[in-house]
């Protein structure tokens, strides 16, 4: 699995999102790493990283992420996510034993009914056309009328998105191998399970724009009723990629001292042999 390593300090894993690679976080990536470890991956099938055999869905996923946490002998390392990143950091804190603090950013995985097929059939007709205009995405990116109209599902403001990050991202979604088996399996597999009350050993906080057109704000409550251990925060003024829309909120979100305190002193329980404190 291709990475990049910046940084000092205390290890925190970046997952991103459907189609995306490590550079979706660029806009956060550099005041991260001043005062973390920063561990971006590409995801197999996306970015630098070949595709897995196989099937290719949340599950086989997180089994990779974990496999990989395992050889770079990261475990219990704090976990971010973003969309389809965000339900797989979600995922990994479910499963217990993976990962440390976790902040996921509008995880997928909570429609019901007809935002199901809404997604489904949004996402689909969006890389059709992006493949469509795959040699002039360049030049889209740099126009702000190109980025609103490629991008007025992903952001509240895309006219105001660097341009180099969006032609990144906008070439990465066309380039991925993984992508349209990844969609289907979003889109027609299950719902994400969640995690009973007082089950998760260390913080969860999930994140979720007030005008994210993607995983719609009213998914928040059922992400919150499946992980009542979680807390929630809002971004206002914000779509579905708050680390862009917002980047200084969402890193102060993440590097917020309560959370790094509570792992630390979670793994220093783990140590002696008593369950760590969880946040309320």
């Amino acid at each position: 699995m291709h990475f990049i390593r910046r940084g000092t300090g205390r290890p925190l894993l970046l997952i991103h999102g459907l189609g995306g690679s490590w550079r979706s976080w660029e806009t956060i990536l550099d005041t991260l790493s001043a005062q973390r470890e920063v561990i971006a991956v590409d995801l197999p099938g996306f970015g630098e990283t070949p595709p897995r055999d196989g099937e290719v869905s949340i599950r086989t996923l997180a089994d990779d992420v974990t496999d990989f946490l395992t050889a770079h002998k990261l475990g219990r390392i704090d976990g971010v996510g973003s969309s389809m990143g965000a339900r797989l950091v979600i995922e990994l804190a479910r499963r217990g034993g993976v990962l440390g603090s976790v902040v996921a950013l509008a995880p997928g995985g909570f429609w019901r009914g007809w935002e199901r097929h809404a997604f489904h059939r949004s996402i689909a007709a969006s890389i059709r056309v992006l493949r469509a205009l795959r040699h002039s995405l360049p030049r889209l990116a740099h126009s702000r009328v190109g980025r609103t109209l490629l991008l007025a599902q992903f952001s509240a403001h895309p006219w105001q998105l660097s341009p180099r990050i969006v032609r990144d991202e906008l070439l990465a979604y066309v380039s991925a191998p993984s992508f349209d088996p990844l969609l289907e399996s979003l889109a027609t597999g299950e719902t994400q399970k969640g995690a009973p009350a007082g089950s998760l050993d260390r913080p969860l906080v999930i994140g979720w724009g007030r005008k994210d057109r993607v995983c719609f704000p009213w998914q928040a409550k059922r992400a919150l009723a499946a992980f009542p251990d979680a807390q929630l925060h809002w971004f206002d003024s914000c779509g579905h990629y708050p680390h862009w829309d917002a980047p200084a909120e969402t890193t102060q979100l993440i590097l917020d001292p309560m959370l790094a305190e509570d792992s630390v002193m979670s793994e220093l329980f783990d140590e002696i042999g008593f369950g760590g404190p969880r946040l309320a």
